[in-house]
Formats: C-alpha cells, sequence, structure tokens
C-alpha cells in the first residue's frame, strides 16, 4: 500500500518579505522538530530586493537610499543564489520540507523546482528551460521567467522560486539579476500568445504542478487572507 505523502497548502495572499522569513524559520525549526507536516507556503511580496549568503551587494545597481525612495526594500538572507527581487504580480513558492522524508538531494529538488516552473509555462504554449551551467533558474531563450534561490538545513528546505507573471519588469534595471549580466528579464504575460487568467489561478496552477512533482498525494488547504503587513 502506498504510504501518503502529506503537504498543507498555505495561501497568505501579499506578505512582508521580513514576516514571511519570519514564518519560514519557525516553520522549518517546527518540521525539524517533526512538530510539522511538510508544507508550501504560497504568496506574493510588496517591491523587496534581496541577497543571498555570498553577499554579492555589487551587483545591486543603484544606492539603497534610492530603493527607499521608490517604495522597495533590501534585505540580506541567508538562501543561495545572487541579488533578486521580488514584488506584486510574482508567483512565490516556499516549501518547508524534508528532502530526507521525500527521498530527494539537494540537487534533484533544485531540478523539480525548475520543472515545477517549466510545466506550468508549458501550459500556456511558453517553452521555457533550465539554466545553462552557472545560469540558474529558468529561461526563455536568453530571458530569465523564473529564479530560484533555497536553503537546505538538516535536510529541511526553506526560500524556493519566484516565477514572473507579470511583474514591473523596471525593476529588475536596477540589480544584475541573480549575478546574470547582459540577460534579459521576461513574464509569463510577456511571452505567452494567449490570453492569461487571472493571477490566482496561475498561482494554483503552479502549486498543482509542485505537488505533481514532488509526488504529494494528501493536501490540506489553507487559507490566511487577512495575514497583517509589518509597515
Amino acid at each position: 500500500m502506498r504510504v501518503p505523502r502529506i503537504l498543507e497548502v498555505w495561501k497568505l495572499g501579499t506578505v512582508n518579505y521580513l514576516e514571511a522569513l519570519k514564518l519560514q524559520e519557525k516553520l522549518t525549526a517546527d518540521r525539524k522538530s517533526l512538530k510539522i507536516t511538510d508544507t508550501l507556503l504560497s504568496l506574493q511580496h510588496p517591491p523587496t530586493y534581496t541577497l543571498g549568503k555570498r553577499r554579492t551587494d555589487h551587483n545591486l545597481l543603484v544606492p539603497e537610499s534610492e530603493l527607499e525612495a521608490m517604495g522597495a526594500e533590501l534585505h540580506y538572507t541567508q538562501r543561495g543564489g545572487d541579488i533578486t527581487f521580488h514584488g506584486p504580480h510574482q508567483a512565490i513558492l516556499y516549501p518547508i520540507i524534508s528532502l530526507r522524508d521525500i527521498g530527494l538531494g539537494a540537487r534533484k529538488y533544485v531540478e523539480n523546482l525548475e520543472l515545477t516552473m517549466i510545466e506550468l509555462a508549458s501550459k500556456y504554449g511558453v517553452k521555457a528551460q533550465a539554466g545553462r551551467t552557472g545560469e540558474t533558474g529558468v529561461w526563455v531563450g536568453e530571458r530569465k521567467i523564473g529564479a530560484i534561490g533555497v536553503r537546505i538545513s538538516s535536510g529541511i528546505t526553506s526560500h524556493g522560486l519566484a516565477f514572473n507573471i507579470n511583474p514591473d519588469l523596471s525593476y529588475f534595471k536596477n540589480i544584475v539579476p541573480c549575478g546574470i549580466a547582459d540577460k534579459e528579464v521576461t513574464s509569463l504575460k510577456r511571452e505567452a500568445t494567449v490570453e492569461l487568467p487571472g493571477e490566482d489561478v496561475i498561482q494554483e496552477e503552479l502549486i498543482s504542478c509542485f505537488i505533481r512533482l514532488f509526488g504529494y498525494n494528501d493536501i490540506v488547504w489553507k487559507n490566511f487572507p487577512s495575514l497583517p503587513l509589518h509597515t
């Protein structure tokens, strides 16, 4: 008999980056101590730039004061990867899952995150693929449509992926996205030749792609429409 693979999906709406970071830290600790099952956070952020643990500040192309003037935040994190941007109209998934329980290594885990975004893009006729060596994330030709930055601690994952549905791409001009120069950033809206459904539908489809690729068969849905923002 197949053992049930349980996943809780938390639909959080728009959440301030630091609030989401604190939530991930708590859930990671709870997952390590077996207080909770595997959990997937689905959300968006207000305009936010984040740097990974390598601290590649040189890839931020404007002073932090300019970011503040445009209403964007800057945060340093312990995830892998380089500088990236999160903002409205971008679908974000933060899996808090035990790689040991599902029998995946770090490389296969990242490949499955890539495939999650590739499969979503294909639903709208967009041919995406994983980046070449040194080019993280998911690409449409030479244009990046999805970013990945993960942290794995004692076999428990945090951070995750960000897929561009229709964000304001001008925000990416303030950085060298993921440390890769001379490459464009794109979105599903820009690449698709069909009319897109609402963003909530696309975000649901992204979750479904994740569930299928990671082999979960028992899903518990939780909605948090009134989760407050920290200002």
